[in-house]
């Protein structure tokens, strides 16, 4: 066997290095390449995804006939109107008399009414909450896609919980108040349906990501599907349902609001007879008494939920 000359041995270790540099190179080159082409790709599908987007914007305004000189027309008469309900306060008699123009008495001289109607529309919230909490607990376990009994259950009850969030709480509120008349009942009545249906799809998707490992072992045990959801899914899910019970307390209270423009119930009620007869300072004391009273209700609820959170944890 012939032995290799002594300048190719020399050689051989340049030769090596140099093969590797060179497919060093060309895999950088392969990876700068496909790394160019995915961006150019992205950039395209963004630029797609504006000009979709531009296009569908540009399609609803003209569909809904909104245009920017309508906007511009609009906003000038929109602050003509905050100026009118603005309160007539005078710091010389801000803390005289009600029976004194200027005074903070005066704005709010029927403020005894209006708190009382707001505790109304708190106590319709809470009822309306709690009864739209209760039926969606019920439903939500025959909804939850990892604990089906049937195919037929499962579509119905989600189609049911479709159906009651879908409609708004004010056409509801209509209905009722035809059905059962002026008042509270109605408005409770709306909230509670459209709430089941709101409550009820938070509560399925929290249910549908909970371990399965204790339902299967209630299972395995002989325990009935009520069982297993009592006992092994609940005491995981309990702390985010009644987070989003408290949540949804919150958006009642403004809904609780509102539906009284319909007849059902509230401050809204009153609100909606001090706009059409154009009471300007009732209306801006109104609002005020309104948002004070939801900022102190959500900062409530929000303690209530940490406490929750925190000690589920």
């Amino acid at each position: 066997m012939k032995r290799p000359s002594a300048a190719a041995v020399r050689n051989t270790p340049q030769e090596g290095r140099f093969l590797i540099a060179t497919a060093l190179d060309a895999v950088v080159a392969n990876g700068e390449a496909s790394f160019q082409q995915a961006r150019r790709q992205r950039r395209a599908a963004t630029i797609g995804a504006v000009v979709v987007l531009a296009f569908c914007l540009v399609l609803s305004g003209w569909v809904s006939e909104v245009s920017p000189g309508a906007l511009l027309a609009g906003i000038p008469r929109a602050g003509e109107y905050f100026v009118r309900i603005a309160p007539h306060l005078e710091w010389q008699h801000l803390f005289s008399n009600w029976e004194t123009e200027g005074s903070l008495a005066a704005w709010f001289y029927r403020a005894d009414k209006w708190l009382l109607l707001l505790f109304e529309t708190a106590q319709m919230a809470a009822l309306a909450t709690l009864m739209g909490l209760v039926v969606a607990l019920l439903l939500c376990f025959p909804a939850s896609r990892n604990l089906q009994r049937g195919v037929l259950s499962f579509q119905f009850t989600r189609r049911l919980l479709e159906a009651t969030r879908t409609v708004p709480e004010i056409v509801y509120a209509l209905i009722f108040v035809w059905a059962f008349g002026i008042g509270a009942l109605a408005g409770i009545l709306a909230i509670a349906l459209h709430s089941s249906g709101a409550l009820g799809k938070q509560f399925y998707e929290v249910v549908e990501n909970a371990e399965m490992g204790p339902w299967e072992g209630v299972r395995s045990a002989g325990g009935t599907w009520a069982q297993a959801c009592r006992f092994a899914i609940l005491p995981q899910v309990l702390p985010n349902f009644i987070s989003y019970a408290l949540l949804r307390f919150e958006v009642n209270v403004r809904s609780a609001s509102v539906i009284g423009f319909v007849g059902a119930g509230g401050i809204g009620e009153e609100l909606y007879h001090v706009i059409s007869f154009n009471y300007y300072d009732e209306i801006s004391a109104i609002i005020v008494l309104v948002i004070l009273a939801v900022c102190s209700i959500d900062l409530v609820s929000e303690r209530l939920r940490r406490r929750v959170i925190e000690g589920a944890a």
